[in-house]
């Protein structure tokens, strides 16, 4: 099957080749990202102080939470250096970025870790946490990786990350633009 690929991608009208060969180098990072990521470290990056100011935010002062958000830095450094490494592995800008769950009902994510780039398609900038997007929940439940076009222009390959038990215990976020803008957050 995997011999296929070629051929269908020589079909394909140049912009289209292009993004199919970038969705697939995302894939392909996903899947490396997978393995390579240690969920046990991740689990481990944002402090139970940081994670209690965010999951009880002082009603006298919502600011609080960011204020009192802080990470164990030698787990933080060595997961952010790790997702650098394997966004050099695509031709094109590519950033990785690491979404953990927090124990909430209904559920709610956190971006951990965002990188060179700062592309996601899914955070909401100034947020220290959202709501899990269904895609997220898929692949936190299922252990599978999912591939998003849901902002126009981006690909984005959100994969698992397990820790040492092999529970999901949160995501990477493959993401790249179709069009690559390296000036867009220059301000």
């Amino acid at each position: 099957m995997n011999r296929l690929i070629p051929i269908f991608l020589a079909a394909l009208p140049l912009g289209a080749r292009d993004a199919a060969q970038l969705e697939l180098d995302l894939v392909r990072i996903a899947r490396v990202a997978t393995v390579m990521v240690d969920g046990d470290v991740c689990q481990r990056i944002v402090t139970p102080r940081a994670l209690t100011s965010m999951l009880h935010p002082d009603p006298r002062d919502h600011f609080s939470s960011g204020d009192n958000y802080d990470v164990d830095d030698a787990s933080f450094i060595a997961i952010k250096k790790t997702l650098m490494r394997l966004a050099i592995l695509a031709h094109e800008p590519v950033d990785m970025n690491l979404w953990m769950p927090l124990p909430a009902n209904p559920p709610r994510i956190q971006i951990v870790i965002r990188n060179r780039y700062e592309m996601s398609q899914f955070w909401e900038w100034g947020a220290l946490d959202q709501p899990s997007i269904p895609a997220m929940r898929t692949v936190l439940d299922s252990g599978r990786p999912v591939t998003v076009k849901q902002k126009p222009g981006f690909v984005s390959v959100l994969a698992p990350i397990r820790n040492s038990l092999g529970d999901v215990v949160g995501l990477v976020e493959a993401v790249a633009r179709l069009q690559p803008d390296p000036r867009e957050n220059v301000k």
